[in-house]
């Protein structure tokens, strides 16, 4: 394991995404849920909806952009194998 990290033959970045994905779903939680219930002015329905739709929302979005950053590292993980592939013929 360690010499695949070290040598370039395995990614690390696929799981750093994977720590960032959960990063950034608790901060989406968090913020949602301080739109819900704090600042000033006490609970409203329209602050509970906002950070319904933020938590809904953020989530959302983090899964995307993290799954957008997982495709490039698959496509590079492919484009090895059919090199492999064709080096072997």
């Amino acid at each position: 394991m360690g010499n695949k990290i070290f040598f370039f033959d395995s990614m690390l970045t696929p799981k750093i995404i994977t720590f960032i994905y959960w990063l950034l779903l608790l901060g989406v939680v968090g913020y949602g849920l301080s739109t819900m219930f704090g600042g000033y002015g006490g609970f409203t329905f329209q602050k509970f909806l906002m950070g319904l739709l933020t938590i809904a929302g953020g989530a959302l979005a983090a899964r995307v952009w993290c799954e957008l950053l997982i495709v490039i590292f698959k496509i590079n993980e492919n484009i090895q194998k059919l090199r492999g592939n064709n080096e072997n013929q």
